[in-house]
């Protein structure tokens, strides 16, 4: 059934649209006060909100909870992270134009790794750092390029960390011997102060303006006053009026960067073994040479430390890997016994130290050559001295394998590490080895098997591997080598 209208062809008229009243102020006030109001969302967190929104959804309800905490972790470490690393010292010492720099090189460094990129903005912040007549040789600035050398060396761009690091040290290396010219030609004095006008003097423009605030604040100071200063990185430089410290601080880093473009030589994908024992040999002698003239002439004026006791062990017991490693044991053995006497006596790696020094005496040859020392020849005390009979040598070598047996075993509580308990292995192996060099071959046999078992306790394969060739060799009826130690 359908119902019909009386007037088919007609159409009903709509009425107008009522217009609407425009809100008051004091509508508008309620409207965005109860927009604002966050009592029922916080309701919703209290005991009974929780407990009626368990009974509505429990499932939603902790996966809400879920996210909520999963985002607010995420949030919390992007600020954590933020703060700490981007608008850290290393940058906030520099101009902004230079940070934002290295905020850029680093995010393509470490984030969104892409290299060419990366050391555009490296190269682009070195180039500001110029334009700002900042010292080259500051410790921030030199920090930027050996950042770049280790992150090239990070992307297996080994000879790209070599020139960058090259560079760096020849450039370390002109400013130290024009400063020694300059001590020399009566330019600095023996407080590390400058004796003739700036004008006299090559330095940056930044270093420049630093030394003459260095004045004024002197100045200031005698007068009762106090000057500003106004960046965090010529705050910095202010320090460096002191020449000798600045010499101090840059002939130190010349040591590192020598030390590590030994061990970049080293690498098997460079394998340049003469320039890597040149890099050693220079550390080292340049270190002894610098702790002599330090207790000859004395320490000059706020000059500063030099390298620790142990730091110089470190630096001796590379050049004895070095010597190690192309078989001249008669020069590696005094280099790790030099670096042993600096170590500390209860210490994992001096027990590594001695086994070390254990091969080298066990594999000495009966006569060494005569001119063998980096300075020249052997001192005529030595020249007169008997040679060592291979049963002295071998003698010798037990002593210190035993020694870094006692030792491994002696380091207890946090000190003791993996090292110890893997030194003890390679110093039992090393017995053995010595045992069978000088014809014992039931006391070798017992030291090789004490090995074996040890580091099959300790679930090391290398000690399980050499100890398991000299009993293997024993069998046979002949003489193990002197393995290198396995935990050098």
């Amino acid at each position: 059934m359908r119902l019909q209208s009386d007037n088919a062809g007609s159409k009903r008229p709509t009425p107008p649209p009522q217009q609407q009243k425009p809100l008051s102020t004091d509508e508008i006030f309620h409207i965005l006060r109860k927009g604002l109001d966050f009592r029922p969302l916080m309701k919703a967190f209290t005991g009974s909100g929780f407990r009626k929104l368990y009974r509505q959804s429990p499932e939603e309800l902790v996966l809400a909870l879920g996210l909520l905490g999963f985002i607010s972790i995420g949030i919390a470490m992007l600020v954590y992270q933020y703060v700490t690393y981007f608008q850290s010292a290393q940058f906030t010492v520099f101009p902004e134009d230079v940070a934002q720099s290295l905020r850029r090189a680093l995010y393509y460094t470490n984030y969104s790794p892409d290299p060419p990129l990366a050391m555009k903005w490296y190269n682009k912040a070195i180039d500001q750092c110029k334009a700002h007549g900042i010292d080259p040789l500051h410790d921030e600035t030199m920090g930027i390029r050996i950042q770049i050398a280790a992150w090239l060396e990070g992307i297996k761009s080994y000879k790209g960390a070599i020139q960058v690091l090259e560079e760096l040290y020849k450039q370390c290396g002109k400013w130290v011997d024009n400063m020694e010219q300059m001590v020399r030609d009566g330019k600095i004095d023996k407080a590390g102060k400058l004796t003739v006008p700036l004008e006299e003097v090559e330095v940056s423009p930044r270093v420049k303006q630093a030394l003459e605030m260095a004045k004024e604040k002197e100045k200031a100071k005698a007068d009762g006053k106090d000057t500003d200063v106004p960046t965090a990185l010529l705050e910095r430089e202010l320090d460096y009026e002191n020449f000798w410290r600045k010499r101090n601080r840059v002939l130190a880093m010349m040591v590192k960067i020598s030390t590590k473009l030994g061990d970049l030589y080293a690498d098997p994908h460079v394998l340049e073994s003469d320039l890597a024992g040149e890099r050693v040999i220079w550390s080292v002698e340049t270190t002894l040479k610098e702790l002599h003239r330090r207790q000859t002439e004395g320490v000059k004026e706020g000059e500063g430390p030099w390298f620790s006791e142990e730091e110089l062990g470190a630096e001796l017991e590379r050049l004895g890997q070095h010597y190690e490693s192309k078989s001249q044991h008669y020069l590696a053995a005094p280099a790790f016994l030099q670096a042993i006497t600096l170590s500390p006596k209860d210490s994992c790696h001096t027990a590594v130290m001695m086994n070390n020094l254990a091969i080298s005496l066990a594999q000495q040859p009966i006569r060494p050559p005569i001119d063998t020392t980096p300075g020249g020849s052997l001192p005529p005390q030595q020249q007169r001295a008997q040679p060592p009979t291979r049963q002295s040598l071998l003698a010798s070598a037990r002593q210190w394998a035993l020694q870094a047996k006692a030792t491994s075993e002696k380091v207890q509580g946090e000190a003791r590490t993996e090292e110890c308990d893997a030194a003890c292995a390679v110093a039992l192996c090393n017995l053995g080895t010595i045992a069978s060099m000088g014809g014992d071959t039931d006391e070798a046999r017992r030291w090789f098997q004490e090995s074996l078992e040890l580091s099959r306790k300790l679930r090391f394969p290398v000690g399980i591997e050499e100890a398991q060739a000299g009993l293997d060799m024993l069998t046979a009826g002949g003489s193990k080598k002197p393995a290198k130690s396995a935990v050098a």
